[in-house]
């Protein structure tokens, strides 16, 4: 349901709901964490969660959208142009580790072991829709816009996924490590890779702004 369309008590409910999760994870493992203990903490009913969502792993990908959406929103799907030595421009990963390590708990509660399988790929899903809908495909001079509002009708992009898939896995793996280095280190580490990746989907452009042929940020 679409946060516009909802009536201020549905609003208050699923708020109320949401916030005690977050506060929850922040003490305790996921798995640990029952409906009663959300109602609880929320100050609702039973029947109040389950007229929202259908389980504890439901809310969980519904309470942290807005902290999936920074971490979306950081994400270097595409990598940007190139300068006339042939280095990008534009580093976005720095942005991406510092966001995680600044929610690093939830994060971990979320991704780790003893996490959310639903979650993990709500997440995976959202970062490859963003990788689809928002790079610039060879031979195009802007990036497209979304043919379709419902992320679910994209149609199937190996190099998407597999890219996601790539800086997903290098998040969790970081997190277990309990994120060694700085966000600067991990994406000195990272980031060539990122470049690779894209150069062989071929998600090179010729960027409209530069005297050269380059790659387009995301």
């Amino acid at each position: 349901m679409a946060a516009h369309s909802m009536d201020p008590r549905t609003r208050r409910s699923r708020a109320a709901l949401e916030t005690a999760l977050r506060e929850l994870i922040a003490e305790r493992d996921l798995s640990q964490i029952a409906v009663s203990d959300i109602t609880k903490r929320a100050g609702v009913n039973r029947s109040t969660f389950y007229e929202h969502y259908t389980d504890v792993h439901d809310l969980a990908a519904a309470a942290c959208t807005t902290v999936f959406d920074g971490l979306v929103a950081a994400s270097p799907m595409a990598v940007p142009p190139l300068n006339a030595e042939g280095s990008p421009t534009v580093d976005l990963l720095p942005d991406l580790f510092a966001h995680v390590a600044e929610h690093a708990p939830l994060y971990r509660a979320l991704l780790g072991d003893d996490g959310s399988a639903r979650v993990i790929n709500h997440l995976l899903h959202r970062m490859a829709v963003a990788a689809h809908v928002r790079r610039v495909p060879a031979g195009a001079t802007a990036p497209p816009e979304p043919a379709v509002e419902d992320p679910v009708d994209i149609p199937h992009d190996p190099a998407a996924a597999f890219v996601a898939g790539a800086v997903l896995g290098t998040v969790t793996d970081w997190l277990r490590r309990d994120c060694p280095g700085t966000p600067e280190a991990m994406a000195t580490a990272l980031w060539p890779l990122i470049i690779g990746a894209a150069t062989a989907a071929g998600w090179g452009t010729e960027d409209p702004r530069a005297k050269g042929p380059g790659l387009t940020n995301l």
